[in-house]
């Protein structure tokens, strides 16, 4: 499970919402709000299981000169960071992903850190399909051939991520999306795993945002793991005590708000069981996910 956020709109610096909010990305790598892990056991001895660190590597992908998607990733925290800073002052974009994951009993490894490319899409994902070493057979034979060989980690969120190319990403991405998920509530059906498929994704292409908010139907859908968006001039609150304005035409998709004290007028949660398309000056589209 993890933080993550994605920005649309005029070309900004990362750092903007990556270093100074006051509940910056990287400080969610320290210190997160609304990181649940229910049924992790080494997330047991916190109150609800409020899994507070995302040290486990993190990430940043871009899109960069001539629509090309530029990628770092690295294997350790976020916070004690000094490059992921100095690269997020640098480096401007008017769509970028960025991530801070926490993968408590996984691999740590450059391979399964996040955001993910291929092809011109960049993925992230906080969640986990429960059961995924019982699932990962089935779910990586249904990966196109030709895709396969990209496939470089050993986590869930790559297998997701080339599941949906499979199923037509390119030309359909609410479809492909909709696809992989019932993919795999099939295949969890099919293997009987109980504990559900728990998920908030992006993908983009540089020019749109397609994010996903899903839990298994049988559970309760206060389970799915938090997102949350804002559209419009929004002013972030930020460590100086003074207020960063971004583009009227900015768009923020974000696992928790980047403010410490924020108001839902500004942060609107992403209904569960939805995928959002945001769209440069168009307010966002949701669809339900049906199985």
């Amino acid at each position: 499970m993890c933080r993550w956020l994605a920005y649309l709109g005029s070309p900004i610096p990362l750092e903007d919402v990556i270093v100074k909010p006051n509940h910056s990305l990287i400080d969610q790598s320290l210190l997160a709000r609304d990181l649940l892990l229910p049924g992790t056991p080494m997330a047991s001895q916190f109150r609800r299981h409020a899994f507070p660190t995302n040290g486990d590597g993190f990430g940043i992908a871009w899109q960069g000169r001539g629509g090309t998607i530029g990628q770092y990733r690295q294997t350790t925290p976020a916070w004690d960071s000094q490059n992921l800073r100095h690269l997020a002052a640098q480096i401007e974009s008017g769509c970028f992903l960025a991530h801070v994951r926490a993968a408590p009993g996984g691999t740590i490894a450059e391979q399964n850190c996040h955001p993910f490319q291929h092809d011109g899409w960049m993925f992230q994902h906080n969640g986990e399909i429960n059961g995924f070493e019982r699932l990962k057979r089935d779910l990586t034979f249904d990966v196109a051939p030709e895709l396969y060989p990209s496939i470089l980690g050993n986590g869930d969120t790559e297998v997701c991520f080339f599941l949906a190319l499979t199923y037509g990403l390119a030309d359909d991405p609410v479809g492909a999306l909709i696809r992989m998920v019932q993919r795999i509530e099939r295949a969890r059906q099919e293997r009987g795993v109980a504990e559900p498929f728990r998920a908030t994704m992006c993908a983009s292409d540089g020019t749109r945002l397609i994010v996903l908010r899903w839990v298994s139907p049988e559970a309760d859908s206060s389970a799915a793991p938090s997102l949350f968006h804002s559209h419009g001039p929004t002013t972030l609150h930020v460590k100086t005590g003074d207020a960063e304005h971004l583009p009227v035409d900015a768009q923020l998709v974000v696992s928790e708000p980047l403010e410490l004290h924020w108001s839902a007028r500004t942060w609107h949660e992403v209904p569960a069981g939805t995928i959002g398309v945001f769209r440069p000056g168009r307010e966002p589209e949701f669809t339900a996910v049906p199985l």
